[in-house]
């Protein structure tokens, strides 16, 4: 019982000891910031360049999606929203899920359809697992022509690099991951 109380007494002067400390409070406030994100702008997401890329036909000069923006080149692209923000997206237990959609001048996903595509992600504003990505898989619709796709989750909400390989080229860009 004896050791219970002064280990207590132990806990409670250390924590008041940090409380009252000049640096205490800015140093708790600056890891939470860390571990606890809640402001894109100190993300630095993936802008439109400009001038802006346009894919090459058959593929159509703007992004399917509205709030959206092409970006890449014509050896490998993707779509980027406007203001670098995945927000809202479905959670599992492996985390935040997304489906992001590469094409490549010439891709086919009837002659390929298990394409050679690796993607890979890492937080930049804080240390996490990585990102959770599932093997490259087709897709073709009218308005996209064929694409290729992967799913991704993850871990955590934050500041995220991903980047795609396919062939010749690897084609990166920043997004953040908002609640």
């Amino acid at each position: 019982m004896q050791r219970w109380y002064i280990f207590l007494l132990i806990i409670i002067h250390a924590s008041l000891l940090i409380a009252c400390s000049p640096n205490g409070s800015q140093a708790i406030a600056s890891t939470e910031a860390t571990i606890l994100p809640n402001d894109p702008s100190t993300c630095p997401v993936t802008q439109p360049p400009e001038p802006q890329f346009t894919p090459p036909p058959p593929y159509p000069p703007s992004a399917p999606s509205p709030n959206y923006f092409w970006y890449g080149t014509d050896s490998l692209w993707t779509v980027i929203p406007d203001d670098g923000v995945w927000a809202a997206l479905p959670h599992n237990p492996e985390g935040y899920t997304q489906k992001v959609f590469w094409w490549r001048e010439g891709y086919s996903w009837t002659e390929e359809p298990d394409p050679q595509l690796t993607v890979t992600g890492q937080r930049l504003d804080a240390p996490t697992a990585p990102l959770n990505v599932s093997q490259a898989t087709n897709a073709f619709a009218a308005d996209i022509q064929s694409a290729m796709l992967v799913g991704v989750d993850f871990p955590t909400l934050g500041c995220w690099e991903i980047s795609g390989h396919y062939a010749d080229a690897e084609l990166s860009f920043v997004v953040f991951i908002a609640p």
